[in-house]
């Protein structure tokens, strides 16, 4: 194995992310694949199917739950300052979530439920073990009656348009009438964590969530297009998802980008940022490097280490759901514990967002991989696993 992208490896890797545009599967994406000082950034095909305007390398992208890891690493960072403690529970912070009733059975009324046998800890949310979040079984998004309570509060804990209506404080105060779904620390449940977790970080660094990101980790790593909002809305793309009644990709409205030129009521840490391909390659490079950024360290190697290394039991892996399998979990993002179709070598780490945006980080290849589309098919319908695989390829 060499120490450099191959000429050839990023050759087939264009040709194949240029057939899936020619055939309108997504009308452009930018991506970008790195192995040591090597970066390389590609541009193909357009923001809309009508080709008018190019796709850019600074074009903004709803990044979606590639939000989730770094405000893990943010996490981290309050940690190390001793602002928190991974062990505590977060009743401190949040005492709408201490006392905590569970249901006596997931398809069960609200009002039959059993006490919590512990607190929800800072590493549950972290781990997505909090005891709440979305449901895959029987299937997804059941008629149980916790589902249909939630969404009837409009907590938006799953597909983040339309947008909750309450800031954070109102937020978490309705979230707490709720009971949890399982008990803390059972399982492994996506989305809702992340949400409280945002909460969490504000009040432990006694600014909001925006803030908080910004001066820790933007701004250090020189993210200046990053954010919950954006001056420049013009700069992104619409969104895009199949119409399974018509097999075509449809233009969505529920988030147009005029939504993102003002400050959103609720900042969701779950999947509420704008982002870059160069502002989040200074990210995932940061982690790569453990922690360090230019020399300088941002996050301790023990911490990128929690980060990205499977926290997850076997049974809890067993029982993640569609959502995660077949891979494990650390700290607000994905990894691979065994072999699967995109390598031979466990140990890469990273996470998608649902508008069509993906991230890798290979220790093993020392290669970091994103592709920004904002056509969520692009993730389920091969697009998402050919770039992967072909971009880690370019490394052999």
């Amino acid at each position: 194995m060499s120490d450099a992208l191959s000429a050839s490896g990023l050759r087939r890797l264009h040709d194949a992310m240029t057939a899936r545009v020619a055939a309108a599967e997504l009308p452009g994406l930018v991506l970008a694949v790195t192995r040591g000082d090597q970066v390389h950034v590609e541009t193909i095909g357009s923001f809309d199917f009508d080709g008018a305007t190019p796709m850019r390398r600074d074009t903004l992208f709803r990044i979606g739950s590639i939000t989730k890891p770094m405000l893990a690493a943010v996490t981290m960072m309050l940690v190390e300052e001793g602002l928190l403690d991974l062990a505590e529970p977060v009743d401190r912070l949040l005492p709408e979530l201490a006392d905590r009733r569970v249901l006596a059975r997931i398809d069960g009324p609200l009002d039959e439920t059993v006490p919590a046998r512990r607190p929800i800890t800072v590493e549950n949310l972290l781990t997505f073990r909090m005891g709440f979040g979305i449901l895959t079984e029987p299937h997804y998004d059941p008629p149980f009656p916790i589902v249909a309570a939630a969404r009837e509060l409009r907590l938006v804990l799953a597909e983040p348009d339309p947008r909750t209506p309450y800031p954070p404080d109102e937020w978490i105060k309705v979230f707490g009438a709720l009971p949890l779904m399982y008990q803390p620390g059972e399982r492994w449940q996506y989305n809702a964590a992340a949400l409280v977790l945002g909460v969490l970080v504000s009040r432990a660094a006694g600014a909001p969530l925006a803030d908080v990101l910004r001066t820790r980790l933007f701004a250090p790593l020189g993210m200046a297009d990053t954010g919950f909002h954006t001056a420049d809305a013009d700069r992104i793309p619409p969104h895009y998802l199949t119409d399974f009644a018509t097999g075509e990709p449809t233009r969505q409205t529920a988030t147009p980008p005029a939504d993102w030129a003002r400050p959103p009521v609720f900042p969701s840490g779950a999947g509420g940022l704008l982002s870059t391909v160069d502002d989040t390659l200074c990210f995932a490079r940061m982690l790569a490097a453990g922690g360090r950024h230019e020399g300088r360290p941002l996050l301790s190697a023990e911490s990128v280490t929690a980060l990205t290394t499977n926290q997850l039991t076997a049974y809890q892996q067993g029982t993640a759901g569609m959502l995660l399998e077949p891979q494990g979990w650390g700290y607000g993002m994905a990894v691979a514990t065994k072999p699967d179709d995109i390598s031979a070598v466990p140990g890469r780490y990273g996470w998608d967002g649902g508008y069509g945006t993906v991230w890798c980080n290979d220790p093993y290849r020392d290669v970091t991989a994103l592709a920004f589309t904002q056509s969520s098919d692009f993730l389920f319908r091969g697009g998402r696993d050919e770039f992967l695989a072909l971009a880690l390829r370019a490394a052999e």
